[in-house]
This record gives C-alpha cells, sequence and structure tokens, in this order.
C-alpha cells in the first residue's frame, strides 16, 4: 500500500473540497509562528507551556497541508536572532525540537511527507543535527508535501551566504559582472529548486516579516491573523487560503492583462517564463 496523507472526515473534509473547487490551492506556504510566549503568559502558565502546545499546532497544520494539496509548507522554527534569548529558553527549544523531530518523523513518513530544512544547521546542537539528518535521509524520497524547517535560519543569513558562494565562483570560474542575474542568485539561496512561497502566514497580528525568505517573498501574498500560534489550527488555515483566493496576483501586470485576450501572458505562464519552468 502506497504512503498519503491521513484523509480528511466529515465536516472537515467537505470544507477541504469547497476550498478545492472554490479556487486555487497555494502550491507554497510559509508560516512565522509567533506567540507562544504571550500565549502563555495570558493563561498564567510558563513559556515553555506556549512552546509545547505550538507543537500540536505544527501538527495540524501539516496534517492539514497535506490532505490539501499543498506542495511545499515553511515553518520559520528559529531564527538566527533567538539565539539571542535566554540561555534556558533556547535549550528549552533545542530539547523540544529534538523531541518533535523524535515524536514525528514516523507520522510524516507514514504520511507522504518529505522534512527538508534550511538555516545555519551546524549551529544547532549535535544531537539535533543528527536527528534532523535522518529525518531528512529517510523521508527523501517521499512524494507528498516537503516540510521545510527553518532553524537557525534568517533572510539575511541566506543572501549572506548565497553572495559568498556566488564570490567563489567569481574567483574560481572568472565570471563577469553579466553572469550575476535573478536566476544566479534564486539558484544559491537556500530555497534553490523550490518555488517561492505564495502565501505567508504570520501568527499574532505583528505587521512585519521578521527576516524571514527576504528574496523569495518578492510577490508572496501576506495573511495576517491576531492569533498565537498555540491556537492556531487548520481553521485559521483555510481562512487564510480562502483570503488568497480572493487575491489578484498580477505580478507587475495590470488587471486588464490578466482577463484581456488569450494572446496575453497570463501571470502563471509569466512566472514559468521567468523561473524557466
Amino acid at each position: 500500500m502506497g504512503k498519503g496523507p491521513q484523509l480528511a472526515t466529515g465536516e472537515d473534509a467537505r470544507v477541504q473540497e469547497k476550498l478545492r473547487t472554490s479556487g486555487e490551492i497555494p502550491g507554497h506556504i510559509a508560516v512565522i509562528m509567533d506567540g507562544n510566549g504571550r500565549w502563555a503568559k495570558k493563561r498564567g502558565l510558563p513559556r515553555t507551556a506556549g512552546h509545547s502546545e505550538g507543537v500540536e499546532s505544527v501538527r495540524d497544520t501539516v496534517e492539514a497541508c497535506g490532505q490539501l494539496g499543498v506542495r511545499y509548507l515553511t515553518l520559520y522554527a528559529f531564527s538566527t536572532e533567538n539565539w539571542k534569548r535566554p540561555k534556558e529558553e533556547v535549550s528549552l527549544l533545542m530539547r523540544l525540537l529534538l523531541k518533535a523531530l523524535r515524536d514525528e518523523t514516523d507520522r510524516l513518513h507514514t504520511n507522504n511527507v518529505r522534512i527538508q530544512a534550511i538555516g545555519d544547521i551546524d549551529a544547532l546542537p549535535r544531537e539535533l543535527q543528527n536527528e534532523l539528518l535522518e529525518g531528512i535521509q529517510r523521508t527523501k524520497d517521499n512524494t507528498g508535501l516537503t516540510l521545510i524547517l527553518a532553524l537557525s535560519y534568517s533572510g539575511r543569513w541566506d543572501l549572506t551566504h548565497a553572495m559568498r558562494r556566488i564570490a567563489r565562483e567569481v574567483v574560481e570560474h572568472g565570471l563577469t559582472e553579466d553572469h550575476i542575474t535573478e536566476e544566479m542568485i534564486s539558484s544559491h539561496i537556500s530555497t534553490a529548486g523550490i518555488p517561492d512561497p505564495d502565501l505567508l502566514i504570520r501568527t499574532s497580528g505583528e505587521f512585519r516579516i521578521s527576516n524571514f525568505l527576504l528574496w523569495q517573498l518578492a510577490y508572496t501574498e501576506i495573511y495576517i491573523t491576531p492569533r498565537f500560534w498555540p491556537g492556531f489550527r487548520r481553521d485559521e488555515l483555510y481562512e487564510a487560503i480562502r483570503d488568497y483566493q480572493k487575491r489578484e496576483r498580477r505580478f507587475g501586470m495590470v488587471s486588464e492583462q490578466l482577463h484581456g485576450s488569450q494572446t496575453e501572458v497570463g501571470a502563471g505562464r509569466f512566472m514559468k517564463s521567468l523561473t524557466g519552468q
């Protein structure tokens, strides 16, 4: 029997089918998971409770995305700036990430989810690195949802390392300034080969992107919810997708080009021409 996502049932299955028939399902969703500490404080709980409940939100979101047919889900799990937090909280987060990988990899593999990671993985504790790499290796041939964990990641880190790799190629291969194109930069960032996000979800009501996927978010639709991440479940994911389906994605063009004659290039073909797909 082939692997695949656990199917939705009952009312949830009906909601998912309506989403599929009412518009486009985003191919790539990125999420800034914010508000764990504030969720816990509001309830008189330690911050650890917020982080633990946030794992439940991850589980539900990953499952729903797999059921809907989302191809890529990128979660901002730990930023380079998060290393500045109190040592006790950082240690807790590392242990929680390790436990989540150990507890969830079997389920992800059974549901045909492929695990990938972006960021300065070498900065993570060795035990966490090993668990992460084992999960990536074990699920590498899965063909369903690709779950991308952004760990010790920031957009500026990503661009800095891309520039360093390009600089090495300039030195080693004598490249000129004409070789430096958008396509070349895209091929050297950590998400090379992965489509840019169609939809960015930010929880906790903050209106900023917090140094996340700075290059990749150029044409991404943004959805802000006041819910803290531990309270985020698939119902809010569905609402974000409904909102996305109402947007007109013009990619620099005008509405008349999108809705005009058949000779005009549509947004999907336009983007494919840019990426060479």
